[in-house]
């Protein structure tokens, strides 16, 4: 549906090749992603995924972030997709009561795309987080693909620590 309200259709013979790489954090990078629970929050967010017509190539988390790589229906924008996922999933984990506190992603998101030729190593690199992030903080990681990515940013509005409210 466009912003008329028309309902928009898939034009005959369009193709299509869109992967994306999503990173988001749990609101002032609390470690509150618990392994107990995080597998169930996959399958959750892989349904969300999969009935808004996206393909889910890999999902993985530690205890402050996830990343998730989409081969993503053009139907629906990225920004569309993650309000879902962000929403959807925030109030499974509170109406579940996984967490003691209430549970909020952060405010914004990264969304990188990766051509077919880098699907392997996007998705090796989404299933080894854990092993990953014994090396290096969700900091060092998310500004060195901000790098990497050649994207300006503003220290300001990428990480709200608990400090900042």
């Amino acid at each position: 549906m466009n912003i008329f309200g028309v309902h928009l259709l898939a034009m005959p013979n369009t193709y299509t090749q869109i992967y994306i790489h999503c990173i988001f954090a749990v609101k002032y990078r609390q470690a509150l992603i618990s392994e107990t629970w995080e597998k169930r929050l996959h399958k959750y967010i892989t349904g969300i995924v999969q009935n808004n017509g996206h393909k889910l190539l890999a999902i993985n988390s530690v205890a402050d972030h996830l990343h998730m790589f989409v081969g993503l229906d053009p139907k629906q924008s990225v920004s569309h997709m993650m309000q879902l996922v962000k929403g959807d999933s925030s109030e499974f984990i509170n109406k579940e009561n996984l967490t003691k506190r209430k549970f909020n992603w952060q405010s914004g998101y990264g969304a990188f795309s990766n051509s077919r030729s880098q699907i392997d190593a996007v998705c090796k690199y989404i299933h080894n987080q854990k092993e990953h992030h014994n090396k290096k903080s969700f900091k060092e990681e998310y500004l060195e693909i901000l790098k990497d990515y050649n994207i300006e940013y503003d220290m300001k509005y990428i990480f709200t620590d608990l400090m900042d409210g």
